[in-house]
C-alpha cells in the first residue's frame, strides 16, 4: 500500500515530462515556432527579473536565448530536482536541515560559486587578475550545486510553516541520499550539454519553474508568519489558498522587477554597454 502513492508520483512526473517534450519537439521544428512561444516568452520576463540574461552567458535553443543565465539556469534547475526528488519519496512533510555535514557540503557548493562568479566577473575588466577563463558549462555545474543547496535549505522551512504535525527529518539524511541529487544533477548537466532542441525546451521550462517554486515558498513562509498562519495545516487542501495566494504574490513581484527593468534599461537581454 505505500508504494501506490509513489507509483501514482512516478507517472504523473512522466506524463508531465512526456507532455513537455512533445510540445518541446513540435516548438522546435520550425524557427518561428520557438521565435513565438508564449511558454518561453513567459519564462524570459520571469528570469528578466532576476537574471543579467547576457546572451554570451546564456545557453539557447536553436539559436534562441535561454530565459535564464547559464549560472542561473543551473541554480534553479537544481531547485526543481530537489523538490521534484522530495515528491517522488514523499517527504514533502520533511522539516529538518541535513546533518551538519552534508550542511558543510552544501554551504561549500555556494562557496564554490561565488569563487566562479567573481572570477567571472572580473573578466568585465580587462586588466583584473582572474584565476582562469570562464566556461558557460562550469557556471552551469556551479549554479546547480547551489540550486541544490537553495532547494534542501528552502523545502524544511516550507514544512516547518504549513503542517500542525510536520515529520522531524532531515528531507536530506545521509551521504547516500545527497549521492543521489548529485547523480540527478550531473545527469541534468549532461542532457542540457547535449544540446538536443526538445530536451533543451524541457529544461529551460524546468528551470525557470525552480525560480517559480523557491520564491513562492519564501512568500508562503513570510504569508504564513505574517498572518499568524504558520503551523495550522492539517491535510493538503488546506495549504491550497496560501500556495495559491504566495504563486499570485510571485508573479506579481517578478513581473514588477522586469517591467521596472525593462524601462530603465530598454533591452531584455544583458545590460546596456556590456
Amino acid at each position: 500500500m505505500r508504494q501506490r502513492p509513489q507509483v501514482r508520483r512516478w507517472l504523473l512526473l512522466l506524463v508531465a515530462l512526456g507532455a513537455l517534450l512533445t510540445i518541446g519537439f513540435y516548438t522546435v521544428t520550425e524557427t518561428s515556432h520557438l521565435t513565438h512561444s508564449h511558454a518561453l516568452t513567459g519564462a524570459d520576463w520571469a528570469g528578466y527579473a532576476v537574471c543579467h540574461r547576457i546572451t554570451e552567458r546564456s545557453f539557447s535553443i536553436n539559436g534562441r536565448q535561454f530565459p535564464l543565465c547559464a549560472r542561473c539556469t543551473g541554480m534553479y534547475l537544481g531547485v526543481s530536482l530537489v523538490f521534484i526528488a522530495l515528491f517522488l519519496s514523499g517527504r514533502m512533510r520533511w522539516s529538518e536541515l541535513p546533518p551538519l555535514p552534508i550542511l558543510l557540503v552544501l554551504l561549500g557548493f555556494i562557496g564554490v560559486m561565488g569563487i566562479d562568479g567573481v572570477n567571472s566577473y572580473s573578466h568585465f575588466f580587462p586588466n583584473a587578475p582572474h584565476l582562469y577563463e570562464p566556461r558557460n558549462w562550469l557556471r552551469l555545474l556551479t549554479g546547480m550545486g547551489t540550486g541544490l543547496a537553495m532547494g534542501v535549505f528552502t523545502f524544511p522551512a516550507l514544512a516547518q510553516t504549513l503542517w500542525r504535525q510536520p515529520v522531524w527529518r532531515a528531507p536530506v539524511g545521509n551521504f547516500r541520499e545527497l549521492t543521489g541529487l548529485l547523480a540527478a544533477a550531473g545527469t541534468a548537466v549532461l542532457l542540457l550539454l547535449s544540446n538536443q532542441p526538445a530536451i533543451l525546451y524541457v529544461l529551460a521550462l524546468v528551470s525557470t519553474a525552480g525560480l517559480l517554486l523557491v520564491l513562492t515558498a519564501i512568500n508562503a513562509v513570510f504569508l504564513l508568519i505574517l498572518l499568524k498562519r504558520d503551523g495550522k495545516m492539517v491535510k493538503w487542501s488546506e495549504t491550497a489558498v496560501p500556495l495559491l495566494i504566495s504563486f499570485i504574490l510571485t508573479i506579481i513581484e517578478l513581473s514588477a522587477v522586469s517591467i521596472t527593468r525593462f524601462n530603465l534599461t530598454g533591452t531584455m537581454t544583458g545590460f546596456p554597454g556590456l
